[in-house]
């Protein structure tokens, strides 16, 4: 067991550890090791020795009065040590004292050293396993990528992604898409849980509103420099998903970047996506404008917003968008999509009302003659 600090050195290196975490594990090790030889009532710690590249294995002795039953106690004995005693190898001892015996291994024989292997290997599995879970922990939410290695029966699909093996459900995988063994996928890592009996497990997800923003800003420079913010996203994933942007410079235009030239930006998106539609609108923090903005492409006359009725099973407030008559079918979009995915936008639970076109018609002719008296009035000065 000489310089085995050098061969935990090298395991730590090996497997991306920090090698003082590793050491504690070792210290941890033995302190088992001596546990399960001598048994739980015994009371242990290990010191470094860097000249020996070992550790120093110690059983901890209790100082107590000479009438302490558990000098009597053949199970305790060898745990307690009595005042005059202690005074002897010590002469600063005190009753509550600890003092250290140092015990080694090496007098066990092999029974002791594959003990210790074993409690290595455990302690060393499972901080790796911590170390990978609080890795891939503060991924949540993040875009990465890997190879698919298997798709199971259920149509899960299994990607490794350097040490780990996650799984994209078929819950979770845009409805149409199908994936190849070898073939790269890009995903969101939706959830990391572990537990002791199948250790680490990470659910990804393509579906998510937040695949989409992670993708945008990937493809948008201004987006992934803050120059142009994701306020917020809606997506019927396969289908369609609408964005709302701002910026927070004056000289940047949020929609025509993210859409880029021709629309390549967006396209490569779109493309990423299984060829979802994407619209892509300007924020605004007055909820009347947003919604106007959220039910594009439709042209909206009015909107009226009302806070959520009372004892309502909807909490949201309420929106009530006037339109003509000949923009309903755009408003509401194929199987509803389009009011769906504006309500999801803004957090209103959006409410149709139509205007008949020929009243419409009828307001714009009055309002077209009323605009034509005023000019000629500017024009002749009555």
């Amino acid at each position: 067991m000489e310089k085995i600090l050098d061969i935990v050195d090298a395991l730590a290196h090996q497997k991306g550890l920090e090698a003082e975490a590793v050491r504690s594990v070792l210290k941890n090790a033995y302190i088992n090791t001596a546990k399960r030889i001598l048994g739980d009532a015994f009371e242990f710690d290990a010191e470094l020795d860097e000249e020996r590249r070992n550790y120093r294995l110690y059983q901890k002795i209790a100082v107590v009065q000479a009438d302490d039953e558990r000098l009597e106690d053949e199970e305790l004995k060898n745990t307690v040590i009595s005042l005059e005693e202690a005074r002897e190898l010590d002469p600063a001892a005190e009753v509550g004292d600890e003092l250290n015996e140092e015990i080694t291994l090496e007098g066990f024989g092999r029974t002791a050293a594959m003990i210790l292997h074993q409690e290595l290997e455990r302690e060393l599995q499972r901080l790796t396993e911590d170390v990978v879970y609080e890795n891939y922990k503060s991924k949540v939410g993040k875009l990465i990528s890997g190879v698919v290695t298997r798709v199971d029966a259920e149509e899960s699909t299994y990607i490794e992604m350097g040490e780990v093996r996650a799984v994209l459900p078929k819950k979770n995988r845009i409805k149409g898409e199908r994936f190849r063994v070898g073939e790269t996928v890009q995903t969101i890592v939706k959830r990391v849980h572990m537990n002791m009996r199948e250790g680490i497990k990470i659910e990804l997800s393509r579906t998510t509103p937040r695949f989409l923003e992670e993708l945008l800003a990937l493809e948008v420079p201004e987006i992934s420099d803050g120059s142009i913010v994701i306020e917020g996203c809606a997506r019927i994933p396969g289908e369609r998903a609408k964005v709302a942007l701002t910026s927070l410079k004056p000289h940047v235009d949020p929609v025509g970047a993210t859409v880029g030239t021709k629309g390549v930006r967006i396209n490569a998106v779109s493309q990423e996506l299984h060829n979802e539609s994407i619209d892509v609108i300007n924020y605004s923090p007055v909820p009347e404008i947003f919604i106007s903005r959220a039910m594009s492409p439709a042209i909206v006359n009015n909107v009226v917003c009302q806070p959520p009725e009372e004892g309502s099973e909807d909490p949201r407030p309420k929106a009530i968008v006037t339109i003509g008559s000949d923009q309903k079918a755009k408003a509401i979009g194929k199987s509803g999509i389009n009011i769906r995915l504006a309500s999801m936008l803004t957090g209103h639970e959006i409410e149709l009302e139509e205007v008949e076109a020929a009243a419409e018609h009828e307001a714009g002719e009055g309002e077209k003659k009323s605009g034509d008296l005023s000019a000629l009035n500017a024009l002749f000065g009555s």
